[in-house]
């Protein structure tokens, strides 16, 4: 049966308003009816270019416009890529995502990246790469190079996206997306929450993604990380405005699974504030898949060590990868 797409912004509304018990019941029904309700997806996220970004996103400290003192590097090299793909293998992720601090990567880097994405496949794990806007043709690039996921954020509701981004549009964003669905690639969409937006914002937020023309197949869920320096990270660090109470995060995470029944919902920025109970709660919720290791791009994150503490305190276990799988399969 073909998922939703034409969810209205007062039933997800009433979503968010459902006693806790019976919202995290909801969600975990439909979680268990599409996905193994003990397995989690595990990613590896590198920053393959840092820094320098002409945007002005304003939570981002990879951003020109902040002030927060991070140098930006070039390009990796593609070798430096590999080893760091072969290393999360070993480590037990089966995703390899792949970032650059670009508004849009330039022809001229093309060929680099496509040796990148071949590379990292070619291990049998699934790649995925965030790169900012595309154009038609390099989507195409990539989805002939083999690349499994595209990640292009839409941040937040259509109604706030103004005031954390100026630099380029809603509309923006989704041109992008229609250039990766088009070109055969999976979309991982989804955005953060906990940049002192309203209830009302990320009922927005949820329905812009539960009414794209097809779900993306992966959807992060990220609590702000405040960096000092930057327009948000100032503005909560200054200011009495609190960061996403947990139990209202956990909320948003039941009710994206809810609405996108097929999509990994994965738990990305902000675990290594979260206690184990809270990321508990959001694998109760529906959440399947998180990024692993000590750092994502440029902040921190939980740790191998932690995670797998975790997931032995709630007998969980690590999913194989479906291109591992392909894989094992044709042997």
């Amino acid at each position: 049966m073909n998922a939703r797409t034409d969810w209205t912004r007062d039933e997800i509304a009433a979503l968010f308003d459902l006693p806790f018990p019976e919202l995290l019941f909801q969600a975990a029904t439909v979680h268990r009816a599409h996905f193994a309700a003990d397995e989690v997806q595990l990613s590896t996220l590198l920053s393959i270019k840092t820094g320098g970004c002409p945007e002005d996103c304003g939570y981002c400290n990879q951003s020109t416009h902040a002030e927060t003192g991070l140098k930006a590097t070039k390009l990796m090299d593609v070798r430096a890529v590999l080893q760091a793909a072969a290393q999360a293998k070993d480590n037990g992720s089966s995703r390899f995502c792949m970032g650059a601090a670009w508004r849009n990567p330039k022809d001229r880097d093309m060929p680099a990246i496509v040796e990148m994405v071949k590379g990292v496949r070619q291990m049998g794990m699934e790649t995925c790469m965030t790169l900012g806007m595309l154009t038609e043709g390099q989507a195409a690039q990539l989805a002939d190079a083999g690349l499994d996921y595209y990640n292009h954020n839409i941040d937040t509701s259509p109604e706030r996206y103004g005031e954390v981004i100026t630099t380029r549009t809603f509309a923006d964003r989704l041109e992008t997306l229609d250039h990766v669905r088009e070109a055969g690639i999976n979309v991982c969409c989804g955005g953060i929450v906990g940049m002192g937006e309203t209830r009302s914002d990320r009922v927005g937020f949820i329905h812009a993604l539960a009414t794209l023309p097809k779900h993306p197949e992966s959807v992060p869920v990220n609590a702000l990380v405040p960096v000092k320096g930057t327009v948000l990270g100032d503005m909560l660090h200054d200011t009495p405005l609190a960061k996403i109470d947990q139990i209202e995060f956990v909320r948003t995470v039941a009710v994206a699974r809810i609405t996108m029944p097929e999509s990994m919902v994965r738990l990305s920025a902000g675990r290594e504030s979260m206690s184990d109970e809270t990321q508990a709660l959001c694998f109760m919720a529906g959440a399947n898949s998180i990024f692993t290791g000590d750092k994502l791009l440029t902040t921190g994150n939980a740790g191998d060590d932690r995670d797998a503490a975790l997931f032995a305190r709630l007998g969980m276990r690590a999913m194989a990868g479906e291109v591992k799988a392909e894989l094992e399969a044709a042997e």
